[in-house]
């Protein structure tokens, strides 16, 4: 016997409510929307698709065993190494598995994959990768291509609707069933109600939680808070990835310098010009992120700095090998073919995030989530370099398959030519934009690259005292997220991955599994420690 969506989702039944809403206007988003093609979809973005993505910064590329010499066994191994003992194995040999797929349905969307002389596809190596497997463009400029081509394919599908300027507050429910998406009017008090048959969370990551960021403003841990207020299952919140070399030229968010300056024979220096990274690790300048990143910061807090010295290995053909990266550090007065360029860690890439089961399903009936937002378990405890935009593709993918198997054939309909208004500029007020920077600087100081329970349970105080002069659905999201990412750092007294506890140093082999919470099990564990703080004022 069959199963349809009115099965899965009974509440909706008889309704005449979208097919599909998909929040997010990234990768993820587009990508399961035109793979739902031509089945009615509606994408609700806060910014303009493709503007206010982590994906269309993303400058390394998509890791894929693509060449002859490469397997995706291969693959598969290198991430379950990163991931420091706890990545789902079975969910990346599948997305290993599938990685050559993804690629080739890029391509067919136009994307302009860098390739040699013979026509094949040209492969760099990243940082714990064994094998030469990205696939980029330009050198640096990978995830600006690869949205370019899927927003022209989107605007090009008439069953694909764009809305943009909306931002997700709240997801409505009946009983434990899903069934839409409140939205609220970028900069205004304006209110809509997205009823839909299935809600794909594609929202991205939570990187303005911190002060110090690669990611566009919009990655601000709303979907994330969405999901936990509805009741859904988190995963693995504590695990944070800082990229190890963020231009530290004090520009909110930071440059990237992408790792595939390292992968070419950069070399990471302090003020001194002496190398540090072989003092630390074996593989040098291509160690983990984790551990490279807390070599950098441990260089920058000691007073010595910390520079990517690419003189020697990019040289004059800086402009033309990374473009992007050069245009920045031009634009700081750097000249990176002759000067060392200052680096910093900054919030990058968050590996945990709303659970998900191999199709992108989440603990709530009517819900999938994809991308950064989505904890597949793929990534573990520290994402290898360039999997990021590989999982967003394979789980949307994984995640259309599934929502049509659950839904008869799609009606016939296309969506009429909707007003591309990018809306205004969030209208917050004084109080909240002082939360919001406050919280910024409480999260980079106390549940940054270094941790301590201290640290942690101050955090959770001072998000509390922000949490408290907000009155915004939209801020009070932020500061739910930056508390579940606070108290799940707090309860793994251990270091692992893109988790390090300065007073838990090693990794504990009794802990070497992911970690499941509810916003239930985070808010106990922020109440213990605010009654833990000496003189907080924030009960």
């Amino acid at each position: 016997m069959g199963v349809s969506i009115e099965d899965f989702v009974p509440a909706l039944a008889g309704k005449d409510v979208d097919d599909v809403v998909i929040l997010g206007g990234g990768l993820a988003g587009l990508f399961c929307a035109l793979k739902l093609a031509p089945r009615p979809v509606t994408v609700i973005s806060n910014a303009p698709i493709g503007q206010g993505a982590s994906s269309a910064w993303a400058q390394g590329g998509i890791a894929a065993a693509v060449s002859e010499h490469d397997t995706f066994e291969k693959h598969r191994d290198d991430t379950l190494i990163a991931g420091a003992g706890i990545c789902e194995s079975k969910i990346v040999e599948q997305m290993t598995r599938e990685a050559g797929d993804r690629v080739r349905d890029l391509l067919s969307y136009g994307v302009p994959f860098d390739k040699d002389l013979e026509g094949r596809l040209a492969l760099s190596r990243e940082a714990a990768h064994s094998e030469n497997r990205v696939v980029r463009v330009r050198g640096d400029m990978a995830g600006k291509a690869i949205m370019d081509a899927l927003i022209e394919a989107v605007r090009k599908s008439p069953s694909i609707r764009v809305l943009e300027g909306f931002m997700g507050e709240s997801l409505m429910r009946e009983g434990r069933y899903v069934t839409g998406i409140l939205a609220r009017k970028r900069g205004g008090l304006e209110r809509m109600a997205f009823p839909a048959k299935a809600v794909v969370l594609a929202s991205g990551g939570i990187g303005h939680l911190f002060a110090v960021t690669t990611n566009p403003g919009e990655a601000n841990g709303h979907g994330l808070a969405m999901a936990a207020r509805a009741g859904a299952v988190l995963a693995d919140a504590e695990f944070v990835q800082f990229h190890p070399t963020a231009l530290n030229i004090g520009k909110d968010p930071a440059p990237l310098a992408t790792e595939a300056l390292r992968g070419e024979g950069a070399l990471l220096i302090n003020t001194a010009g002496e190398r540090f990274m072989s003092k630390v690790h074996e593989l040098g300048e291509l160690a983990p992120r984790d551990i490279v990143a807390r070599a950098i910061h441990r260089e920058v807090m000691s007073g010595r700095g910390a520079f990517l010295d690419c003189r020697e290995a990019i040289g004059a053909s800086f402009s033309d090998r990374f473009p992007t990266v050069y245009a920045a550090c031009i634009e700081a007065g750097i000249d990176p073919a002759t000067q060392p360029i200052p680096i910093a860690p900054a919030e990058h890439y968050h590996m945990g995030g709303v659970l998900t089961d191999a199709n992108g399903r989440t603990s709530l009936d009517g819900l999938w989530a994809a991308g950064e937002v989505a904890s597949t378990g793929a990534h573990g405890a520290n994402r290898l370099a360039s999997n990021s935009l590989l999982e967003a593709v394979v789980f949307a993918a994984r995640i259309a398959e599934d929502i049509q198997g659950l839904m008869p054939t799609p009606r016939s309909a296309f969506w009429a030519e909707q007003d591309k208004e990018p809306g205004l500029p969030s209208q917050r007020n004084t109080d909240e934009r002082q939360a919001i920077s406050d919280l910024r600087q409480t999260m980079n100081r106390n549940v940054g690259v270094e941790r301590d329970a201290d640290g942690l349970r101050q955090a959770l105080v001072d998000i509390a005292a922000a949490e408290a002069k907000c009155s915004r659905v939209s801020i009070r999201n932020m500061m739910i997220s930056a508390r579940i990412i606070a108290a799940s750092a707090l309860k793994r007294e251990e270091s692992r991955g893109g988790h390090f506890r300065s007073d838990f140093p090693d990794a504990d082999p009794a802990r070497a599994s992911r970690s499941f919470t509810t916003l239930e099990e985070i808010n106990d564990i922020a109440a213990a420690a605010r009654e833990a703080v000496p003189g907080d004022q924030s009960r």
